[in-house]
């Protein structure tokens, strides 16, 4: 199975390209929403590019496009901008390797010593996932004790709390922003052509890198006050996938379904 079966052109060739977060953005909506969002883009492959660019790793995207029927993207900046990878037309996340070297330096294979250094500590689970360059964790903000931020930057790496239930442990200035820009850069994608959508602070970095941009009508608070001023991010009022059908129309990216 070729899952790009349709005839396109260079990513960078594109009229626009959609650089969203999965979870309440390209995710959220109803079923009607997200179904017009993505057939949308289906109908316009020609003229459309798509990257996912979430805190989820590579296999849950690619379960999600081979079980729940989401479109597949052509590029991946997954588990917060710790992997930049091509989607291979088999259906697989390969690693771009010229773009992950820096991470991977920027690491320096420091997940034991997170994994040690924060065990037991109040407030964190940690996840089973064995994540290459990032460690990650469930947040209990009723019983989170903050010097777990001390402990990570003392480590000389980054932490990240999204939706006040992450807490990631990242590269130092790794996350989504950067990473996103490396690879649109990578690519030869026009910066005006692209648009970056997302919902939760773990896009914040994403959303205010420079990159045309909409917050969608569901993000969380604290999100929409950070981004509050910033004049390349559009903020969306209807939730998830609208929103960013809503934003393609406002920003006059692209042709758009009627009505949206």
């Amino acid at each position: 199975m070729n899952v790009h079966a349709t005839s396109r052109p260079p990513i960078a060739a594109r009229r626009m390209t959609l650089a969203t977060d999965l979870d309440g953005t390209f995710l959220g909506g109803t079923d009607a929403e997200r179904d017009r969002l993505y057939g949308w883009i289906e109908a316009n492959r020609a003229s459309v590019g798509l990257i996912f660019v979430t805190g989820r790793d590579p296999e849950f995207i690619m379960e999600m496009c081979r079980e729940k029927g989401l479109p597949w993207p052509e590029y991946v900046v997954g588990d917060v901008g710790t992997t930049i990878a091509e989607v291979t037309a088999d259906g697989h996340v390969t690693p771009i390797a010229r773009l992950e070297e820096d991470i991977a330096e920027r690491w320096g294979d420091k997940g034991e010593l997170v994994r040690v250094t924060l065990d037991g500590h109040p407030g964190l689970t940690l996840q089973p996932t064995a994540f290459r360059y990032r460690v990650s964790y469930d947040l209990d903000p009723a019983d989170f004790d903050a010097n777990a931020k001390e402990r990570v930057a003392e480590m000389g790496l980054d932490w990240l709390i999204s939706d006040n239930r992450y807490f990631d442990v990242l590269p130092k200035g790794v996350s989504k922003g950067p990473s996103i820009r490396r690879l649109v850069d990578h690519l030869g994608i026009p910066e005006a052509r692209v648009l970056c959508a997302g919902d939760t602070l773990n896009d914040l970095s994403m959303l205010e890198s420079g990159l045309p941009a909409v917050a969608v009508g569901n993000s969380e608070a604290d999100l929409k006050a950070r981004l509050d001023g910033c004049k390349t991010v559009y903020h969306a009022k209807a939730h998830g996938a609208a929103g960013i059908l809503e934003a393609i129309a406002a920003l006059d990216l692209h042709d758009t379904p009627k009505g949206a």
